[in-house]
């Protein structure tokens, strides 16, 4: 009788342990109406009642100029990042940005000249060359550590996802939405979650073929 009375307790201690712990993998596949793939869409994921985790910057970002382009054409990054404007270019570029989130301007520089900027404020912050009309890229300085940029595949995928509700921002340059980024609400607690997500598109300028 005793061994009985005692095997609840060896049953239950190791869950109750086990359970605050618990964090599964979130793949968000991001289609367009016509099952087309939906790549460089930038997904924030926000625990609904608690604060945000949050990813300090640790180290340089990079937007780089060659082949008059900017690359890559869209940047994830976290308030307080350092980004690194490198021209590998053989002709001077001056890029600059009007957004609200950093209003800045990089005057004309050379080959294998840098400039670097902090991005501070959390928001979408366009790029142009003042000399280059083709040139367009974005960087998206976000506040939480919880974001991704959707793949080839359409696919963004988070590794550990925190059990509960939370609140997810869908971004892209060229979302049919008021500040071209659409929220839902979701809720984690298996081991893989798949949400599919439909996004309406615009056409994105004829200088600007990468999206």
């Amino acid at each position: 009788m005793r061994a009985l009375a005692l095997l609840p307790t060896v049953l239950v201690a190791p869950m109750l342990i086990a359970s605050p712990a618990r964090a599964g993998e979130l793949v968000v596949q991001l289609r367009t109406p016509s099952g087309g793939v939906v790549r460089n869409a930038v997904v924030t994921l926000y625990p609904a009642g608690r604060p945000a985790p949050q990813a300090p910057p640790q180290r340089t970002y990079q937007v780089s100029q060659k082949d008059i382009q900017f690359h890559p054409f869209v940047l994830i990054v976290p308030v307080g990042a350092q980004v690194a404007f490198p021209n590998f270019d053989d002709i001077r570029h001056h890029v600059y940005s009007f957004s609200p989130a950093k209003k800045f301007e990089l005057k004309l520089y050379a080959r294998e000249q840098n400039r670097t900027v902090k991005f501070d404020k959390a928001g979408a912050v366009p790029l142009g060359c003042n000399i280059h009309d083709q040139m367009t890229a974005f960087i998206k300085v976000v506040d939480t550590g919880l974001s991704a940029l959707s793949d080839a595949n359409g696919r963004a995928v988070f590794a550990n996802v925190p059990d509960g509700p939370f609140i997810a921002r869908i971004w892209h340059p060229y979302l049919r939405a008021p500040s071209n980024q659409m929220e839902m609400r979701w809720s984690s607690g298996v081991a893989r979650q798949i949400q599919n997500v439909t996004l309406g598109l615009r056409t994105p300028p004829p200088v600007s073929s990468d999206y």
